[in-house]
């Protein structure tokens, strides 16, 4: 990989740190369509949960399905406990947060209660300098505004300087969009996505861009592990 130092990096949460146990989306769903009386596919539930298919409101249009009820039902039948019981996280983000020096920040979707809560469960929002939710106020990714936000947070003016990592080509672009250095995982087998996501790092795990956080420590001259 090239050689750069990195003053922050930003993660997305869902998918890029952390995920949940299949079953939880399935059984959300099942919720959902008693609700619509409209059966939710594996491969949809997929595809949704996880935006496979780009635009979740666009996908769900694609499939005759008006995105407002099926936002209503999805959140008032998501409870953040329950989720945050069938939350897990990736070995490799363990591995590469404890290898970064520095501030940490998240930029996620997910909401603020849901958020707090996979956190707390998991004990690990002690790793994070700053955790930003997307809402109608300060834009959702790719929109570079929560980008931005946490940046702010952090104290970090020169915007180049920072990388932002995610699991999703909105990701890509909001790290784009504010003038970031853009990483992405990839979880699922491009096919599944139907397409390779773009970016300037291209992963198939998180200790991939181990190279860049040694980088970074050296440049800093030391490290402070993360526990």
């Amino acid at each position: 990989m090239a050689s750069a130092a990195y003053d922050a990096w930003l993660f997305d949460l869902d998918g890029t740190l952390i995920d949940v146990d299949p079953a939880h989306p399935r059984r959300v769903f099942d919720e959902i369509g008693d609700r619509l009386s409209r059966e939710f596919t594996d491969e949809e539930v997929t595809t949704l949960w996880h935006g496979l298919g780009g635009s979740r409101n666009a996908q769900l249009r694609r499939w005759g399905v008006d995105p407002e009820p099926f936002w209503d039902a999805f959140h008032e039948i998501e409870d953040p406990i329950r989720r945050a019981e069938a939350t897990y996280l990736y070995d490799d983000a363990e591995r590469l947060v404890a290898d970064l020096d520095g501030p940490i920040g998240v930029v996620t979707h997910s909401q603020p209660h849901l958020t707090e809560a996979a956190l707390d469960h998991l004990d690990i929002a002690e790793w994070f300098d700053t955790v930003v939710c997307c809402g109608d106020d300060i834009g959702w990714k790719p929109d570079p505004g929560p980008v931005y936000r946490a940046l702010s947070d952090l104290g970090v003016a020169a915007e180049r300087s920072a990388i932002f990592v995610g699991d999703s080509p909105s990701d890509v672009g909001a790290a784009w969009n504010a003038g970031l250095t853009a990483a992405h995982v990839e979880r699922f087998d491009p096919r599944e996505r139907g397409h390779c996501v773009l970016a300037d790092h291209r992963v198939d795990r998180l200790d991939g861009l181990q190279d860049l956080a040694g980088q970074a420590r050296a440049a800093d001259g030391g490290r402070t592990d993360r526990q």
